[in-house]
């Protein structure tokens, strides 16, 4: 939205001199704003470059008055004087965005809030789209990475929220040079896991550096892996460890984990609550698990939990319970050494087909891609009904076709008519 400017100046005392109203020198008795409440006096006044018992004449008032919209905070900044008091009206801004760190090497929270607001006053942990206020933030980042032996280039862009469709903060990424996740350290691991353990972390090694992700994904593909293996209590913690590590190629963030393995268990039974889309006898049938079937779960048990997982979660999406989130519940017999999962299922609302898209395609290509097309707008929505459009065809033009391309398709989920837009993208096989 385009933002305006206004200013008024009202003198109600006679001045003796002849020289313009303009270059007149005024002293006002008080300085206030109104229209701002969530930033104090002392703020905006800092933010503005005023001070009380400052004299001031109309062009420098006016300068002030522009600082504040320089900050892109405010959509209306204007201003009266009436010989005693200098009042600052102000509009704010409605889009302002939390601070998102993409993949810079400092610690979000108060402590940054804190250092970022004693520099800019009026920085509140929110910065607009656009404005000073974002490219003064920026520059702070660099400066403070420059502090820490890092030279980088950080750049501030919109951050799209995936599930919403909508901006929701302003990300604050390095460009360059590269960031990546650096030597990881291990703690707590046994002699049987080590080998295990440590080609699952050198294989996070090297990977693209995540301010928000980087710990929780290294704590996730560890943990998959014992529990895959039986150990389904384990406990994983991953934090920074030390300082980045800034070598010719990259930023290197190292890491130590610690873990607390927990006993070794047996997978028992898996139990579906009563009244559910799917019975216990077709979990036990896509698990391979079956009630005399406990000694053939070995420590791999893990594996069957999350194929019995996927299957039923897949089973409630192919039904347009998109939004299903399945969650195990277990029981654990420790004389024994087995455990048993309930499953509760949350399937949410049932979500419809919406609008179809055709990308990159010649016009015949796409007609036909239409008519091939089995789920008409308002149809249940099912994923896995795209994966077999596209693999069903046969040894027909459109079959041919679609195996000699990079088939793809992309989904956008509407959280309030519950409908799928659906895009589909023919690429080149590599």
């Amino acid at each position: 939205m385009k933002r305006t400017f206004f200013l008024l100046l009202t003198a109600l005392v006679l001045f003796a001199s002849t020289q313009p109203a303009t270059a007149q020198k005024f002293q006002p008795k008080t300085i206030q704003f109104k229209g701002a409440p969530e930033y104090s006096d002392q703020e905006l006044l800092a933010a503005a470059g005023l001070n009380m018992g400052t004299v001031l004449d109309f062009a420098e008032m006016k300068g002030h008055s522009q600082k504040l919209m320089d900050t892109g905070l405010f959509e209306n900044v204007g201003f009266k004087f009436d010989g005693v008091d200098l009042v600052y009206t102000l509009v704010p801004t409605t889009n302002l965005y939390p601070v998102r760190l993409e993949n810079l090497p400092l610690a979000p929270g108060k402590e940054l809030d804190a250092a970022l607001h004693q520099r800019f006053p009026l920085y509140h942990g929110k910065v607009p789209a656009e404005g000073g206020l974002t490219e003064q933030v920026r520059q702070a980042l660099e400066d403070m990475l420059a502090a820490k032996g890092i030279k980088a280039t950080v750049a501030a862009v919109p951050f799209t929220d995936q599930k919403l469709m909508q901006v929701t903060a302003m990300s604050y990424a390095i460009t360059a040079p590269p960031v990546r996740v650096g030597e990881i350290h291990l703690e707590g691991v046994s002699p049987e896991m080590q080998a295990k353990v440590k080609h699952v972390a050198d294989r996070a090694m090297k990977t693209d550096y995540s301010t928000e992700n980087a710990a929780d994904n290294i704590e996730r593909k560890i943990a998959l892996l014992y529990t895959d293996e039986g150990y389904v209590t384990v406990k994983v913690h991953a934090e920074r460890s030390g300082n980045p590590i800034a070598g010719s190629e990259a930023v290197e963030i190292p890491f130590n984990v610690t873990v607390e393995e927990g006993r070794l268990y047996k997978l028992g039974s898996i139990h579906l609550p009563s009244g559910e889309l799917l019975t216990l006898a077709e979990i036990n049938k896509i698990a391979a698990v079956g009630s005399n079937s406990v000694e053939k779960q070995s420590v791999k048990g893990g594996v069957t939990l999350r194929t019995a997982l996927l299957s039923i979660t897949g089973q409630y999406k192919s039904k347009g319970y998109m939004d299903c989130v399945v969650t195990p519940h277990p029981q654990y017999d420790e004389a024994s050494g087995i455990v048993n999962y309930t499953f509760e299922v949350q399937p949410g609302p049932v979500y419809t087909m919406g609008k179809l898209t055709i990308q990159n395609s010649a016009d015949d290509l796409r007609a036909a891609m239409w008519a091939a097309w089995k789920m008409p707008t308002g149809a249940v929505f099912s994923e896995s009904a795209i994966q077999t459009y596209y693999s069903s065809q046969g040894n027909t033009p459109l079959g041919r076709t679609f195996a000699s391309a990079n088939c793809k398709y992309t989904l956008a989920k509407d959280l309030e008519t519950h409908t799928v837009d659906v895009t589909l993208r023919l690429g080149k096989k590599q």
